[in-house]
This record gives C-alpha cells, structure tokens and sequence, in this order.
C-alpha cells in the first residue's frame, strides 16, 4: 500500500530527519559505488546470515554450558550487534527486491514516512555505534583472557572487530548515508544525533535493571566512573557520528567523480544499452551507454527515464 501524500508541514519535518518526497529516488539505500545490486543483497545476506548464526549459537553454547544467557541482552555490545544484523537482514531484502524488480524500484519507497525515517535511524546507528562498541572495548575492556582460547578469540573478534568491519562496508562500499532532501543538506542528518544519544542514554535503565535482577554490575558504587563514561561516551559518538558523516559525504563526491570520468561499472540492462551506476545523485539522470536494442522502451517515473 503506498503510503499517504505528506503535508508540507510533515515534509519539512521529515527533510530535516533525512526521508525526502519522494523517498530515495536515486536507489542510494540498495545500490553500491562497485558492486550489482544482486551481489549488494547477496553480500548485506551473507552477513545477515552469519550475525543470525552467531548469535543463536552463542545464546545455545553459553546457556547450556555456563548458564549464563540471561546476561547476553544486558549488553550494550549485544544489542548493537542485533541492531547491526537486523540492519543487514531489511536493507539485504530491499536490495535483493530490486535486483529482482530489474531495478526500477523496491517496497520501502511505497511505506509510510514513519517506517522510513526508522529505517534511516537504524542506519545511523550500525554504521556509529559498532566503532564506539570496538574503540571502548579494545581500549578499556580487553584483557589477556579476551583471546585466550580459540571460543574466546571467535566470540571477542565477531563482536568487537568485525563489527566495525561491517560498519566500514556500509560506508565505504554502499551508497547509503547521503539521502537527503536536498543536495545541500546530504549526509547523515544532524537531527539524527539527538535520537543516537537519547538511545545510548536509554542503555543507562539497562545498567540499573542489570543491576537489580542479575546483581553482576552495581552503578550505585562507582558514581564517579560511571558519569566519566556517561560523558565520555556521548562525545565519543558526536565525534564519530561526524566522522562517519563526512566520510560518507566523501565517498558520494569521490563516486560522482569517478562516474563523469566512464568509471562506473554496475549494468541494469545490457540488452537495451541502458545502464545505472549506483553512482547517480538526485537529479541526475540515467545514462545510455550504448544504442538501444530494437523494441526497447524507456518510461519516466519521478522526472527520471528508466530503462525497462
């Protein structure tokens, strides 16, 4: 069902949140500066995949050997991962959807505006909070034990390197984090900055609830530490929610560059000659790289020709 035609109060709103009208014109959530939108799907798949695998194996081989489970979703290490995995199943069907769809569109743009601006939301955070997870981990909470044995270096490496691993592969390899309503305004939006704090500040009530039912961690006696962290972390994730913001406006321009000089090479349609680079900003148009096929057709759609 498509979703309803916004007001221009509500779409003011939403351009300030990062969900333009119309939503993603330019296919930058589901293609890739250097990969086909099939092997994107396949790839944001295969981790999907293997995050659903690790984590289910681990809740199983921890609960059944040292009854210690019930701790997995106390923290905040866990629930960026599921987050981060969750991020990888949406965004790896939508693409696969396109692919199939022969590229000219995929079920997300028809929903509503709320669901798009969480799916924006959710891409803010598995593409920051896996690079505050490894910082803060490998810098303060590691110790000799953390790859001690074979279990432990798999569990600690999945969790804590391989996260920003596959943060970094939605950076750098993806189009995703410049939609904006306005070329002026690409990046990740500003406004999502407030939501990512209130979020990690909402992990504070997990600390307290942790402390209560399981007794393995206890805020009331170290007051001092735990405001340095409170503090520290939230200018940590201002600091690398910049960082990833400019990284990604980089990665835009350097792939518009690439495209004006015959670089880009993911194809939509060979046999009508028409192709789509994954490296198009909004307003620009497809590009016909070679003498349509007899008998094909292009039809507009949002100002824009398509090959079909």
């Amino acid at each position: 069902m498509a979703s309803p035609k916004p007001t221009p109060g509500s779409s003011r709103l939403y351009g300030l949140l990062g969900v333009p009208a119309p939503f993603d014109t330019s296919y930058t959530l589901v293609t890739s500066p250097i990969l086909p939108p099939l092997w994107l799907a396949a790839t944001r798949l295969t981790f999907a995949v293997y995050g659903t695998v690790f984590i289910i194996f681990r809740l199983a081989y921890e609960g059944i050997k040292y009854h210690t489970d019930s701790a997995f979703f106390s923290y905040f290490t866990s629930l960026s991962y599921i987050g981060l995995f969750s991020y990888f199943w949406a965004s790896g069907v939508q693409t696969l959807l396109f692919a199939l769809s022969g590229c000219k569109r995929y079920p997300l743009q028809r929903w509503y505006k709320p669901l798009h601006f969480l799916h924006m939301l959710l891409l803010s955070t598995i593409i920051t909070f896996p690079i505050i997870v490894t910082i803060v981990f490998w810098s303060l909470l590691s110790s000799p034990t953390t790859l001690s044995t074979r279990y432990s270096a798999w569990t600690n490496i999945s969790e804590h390197a391989l996260n920003t691993v596959f943060a970094a592969f939605e950076i750098f390899f993806t189009n995703a984090g410049v939609l904006s309503a306005s070329p002026a305004a690409r990046g990740l939006p500003w406004m999502h900055l407030p939501f990512l704090l209130v979020l990690l500040a909402c992990y504070l009530g997990v600390a307290y609830i942790t402390a209560g039912a399981q007794g393995f961690y206890n805020p009331h006696t170290q007051h001092g530490l735990l405001a340095a962290y409170i503090v520290g972390i939230a200018i940590g994730e201002a600091i690398v929610f910049t960082l990833v913001r400019y990284l990604c406006l980089f990665r835009h321009h350097l792939s518009i560059r690439m495209s004006r000089f015959g670089m880009e090479s993911v194809s939509v349609d060979e046999g009508s000659g028409k192709r789509y680079s994954g490296l198009l900003a909004d307003g620009e148009d497809w590009e016909d790289v070679g003498r349509p096929s007899a008998g094909s057709r292009s039809e507009t759609s949002g100002g824009r020709g398509m090959a079909v």
